[in-house]
């Protein structure tokens, strides 16, 4: 098949996709399309990158100081959703109230940037990582959450897969390159890296997964019947995907949910002891690392085991740094200025991450930030399992990713910055009471008018 016609194909396969997901008048409104615009710049390239990709003139920045553009793009993001939840009278007392281990975290992160070598950078990427919790917030006061994060989810499924599939197999120049480590060949999709295309497949194919399986408990009809069938088809491009990027810890860490999804609806498991489960299962990985050494043998399993040298004396040197035990180097500065220049010149791969999400909390935020964050995922696990015995569907998707991520991030660095995953995180981190009815009806109202007037058009 000729590439033109690819391309056409795919993009009109997209625009039926989101006219359908209109056609079923969801019940979501406009706003919904900033966290999504966020999410699809989160899961592909830069705004910049993006330019650069189409052949189109850009100005690409240092490390340091970033790129100004992508800075609009993302600021003008943030305002929008600041402006939403201004318009929504969001109370900022409800959200300490509600999401105390989190707003703590967020608030020594700032204060951390008064000891950094790099205050500017550092209060700059800190404003960037608001963004997280802001389109988090547009999500939780939607008429309907939980319908809101489907939409949300799906919509950047519809984009991100078919685009990837299209750059592999048509347009091998934007989709694929050559191997970090080996220079072999490798597929990186819609994103620059086979990572980041392995951590897109594991964020969709878990919601997909989950939506699935909800999808399944619906009551027969031809639209349950077509919902099962896109799915099935979306969730075997995901799976192509990663075979394609060959990132296995993506691939395991999906495997991972999926399973603690699958645990989480068997009729023997008490959701009341959901927590003294998740203690016995502690207590046995740590004996069995002890016992067995278990580590090595994930470590075999992720592909890692042919580089695990090479990281596990970066994390060696790493930790034999004169940083603050306590208090860290600073939010997101270890990987600037010297630091940065002589670890990455010592090493022919030039890291810039320590490729371990908690290792990298350690050396910008000390002991103190790797407690907090401890914190945060203990009280993150609590709301989870209240969650479980409301609304337990939405709160096994929770759970599921929570330990996919948490295991993610022992090899891959997700804990900071504009991650996905880091975004999803504070989407089931956080809780916010539900709008007032009289806002949903007029949201709702709102949104059909506007569905009514592109089926008009």
């Amino acid at each position: 098949m000729p590439p033109i016609v690819a391309l056409f194909l795919t993009v009109t396969f997209i625009v039926f996709l989101y006219r359908r997901d209109a056609r079923e008048k969801p019940n979501v409104t406009r706003a919904l399309w900033i966290p999504l615009l966020w999410m699809l710049i989160l899961g592909s390239r830069s705004v910049a990158i993006w330019l650069d990709t189409l052949g189109l003139p850009t100005v690409f920045g240092s490390l340091d100081e970033g790129n100004p553009l992508d800075a609009t793009v993302q600021l003008t993001l943030i305002a929008a959703g600041v402006c939403v939840l201004n318009k929504r009278q969001v109370s900022l007392g409800e959200i300490f109230r509600s999401n105390k281990w989190l707003m703590a975290f967020l608030i020594y992160c700032f204060i951390s940037i008064a000891w950094s070598d790099f205050p500017f950078v550092a209060f700059k990427r800190w404003i960037k990582v608001l963004g997280h919790p802001i389109m988090a917030l547009i999500i939780l006061t939607e008429p309907d959450p939980e319908e809101a994060l489907t939409r949300l989810m799906k919509r950047c499924a519809y984009v991100i897969i078919p685009i990837s599939i299209l750059f592999i197999k048509y347009y091998p120049e934007w989709g694929r390159g050559f191997d970090f480590w080996t220079g072999a060949g490798v597929n990186t999709g819609i994103t620059t890296d086979k990572n980041l295309l392995g951590l897109d497949c594991f964020v969709l194919g878990l919601f997909l997964f989950w939506h699935l399986l909800r999808t399944l408990k619906g009551e027969r009809s031809k639209a349950r019947r077509n919902e099962l069938l896109l799915t099935l088809g979306f969730l075997y491009m995901i799976w192509w995907l990663l075979w394609k990027a060959n990132s296995q810890t993506s691939l395991i860490s999906l495997l991972i949910g999926m399973a603690t999804i699958v645990l989480l609806d068997l009729r023997f498991v008490n959701k009341r002891l959901i927590g003294m489960y998740v203690l016995l299962v502690l207590v046995a990985l740590t004996v069995e690392e002890l016992v067995f050494g278990i580590y090595g043998h994930v470590v075999a399993l992720t592909g890692h085991d042919a580089t695990v040298a090479g990281r596990a004396e970066l994390w060696a040197e790493l930790l034999a740094l004169h940083t603050n035990p306590i208090f860290g180097v600073g939010f997101e500065s270890f990987w600037l200025g010297e630091r940065l220049k002589t670890i990455s010149e010592s090493r022919w791969w030039h890291p810039t991450e320590a490729h371990n999400g908690y290792l990298e909390i350690y050396l910008d935020l000390g002991l103190i930030g790797l407690c907090m964050l401890a914190g945060l995922i203990i009280a993150t696990f609590r709301k989870i399992r209240l969650a479980l015995l409301s609304n337990f569907q939405f709160g096994r998707f929770r759970l599921g990713f929570l330990v996919a991520a948490l295991f993610y991030n022992w090899t891959e660095s997700s804990f900071r910055g504009l991650s996905l995953v880091w975004c999803i995180f504070y989407i089931i981190a956080m809780d916010y009471p539900r709008p007032h009815q009289s806002f949903a009806f007029e949201a709702l109202e709102e949104e059909k008018e506007w569905v009514y007037a592109q089926g008009e058009s």
